[in-house]
């Protein structure tokens, strides 16, 4: 998986290109989340806690699994979370700020 690079601007540049789909990747699971909203009755039932924890579970696996840092992942996903679930709440409020 892992490619031989000749040059820094090379690597630099693989960098760029992953973190372009992670920025795409990104936009595509917000998408999936204003749509979640649509089926939430309130508020409250947004940011379930269970949810949470089964999210957060499956990619501190998944991370494991990839040889990365679980607790890394596991970080970055709660941040990742908090800032979606206030998106999901103002696109169930119908304020579609985002």
């Amino acid at each position: 998986m892992m490619r031989k690079f000749s040059s820094l601007e090379e690597v630099r540049k693989a960098v760029d290109d992953v973190d372009e789909e992670i920025v795409k990747l990104l936009a595509k699971r917000s998408g999936y989340i204003k749509e979640a909203a649509k089926f939430k009755k309130s508020v409250d039932e947004i940011k379930s806690d269970e949810r949470v924890e089964e999210v957060l579970d499956h990619v501190s696996h998944l991370a494991a699994t990839l040889g990365i840092s679980p607790n890394m992942v596991t970080e970055l996903y709660k941040i990742l979370i908090d800032k979606m679930v206030e998106m999901e709440i103002e696109e169930f409020k119908g304020g579609g700020a985002y």
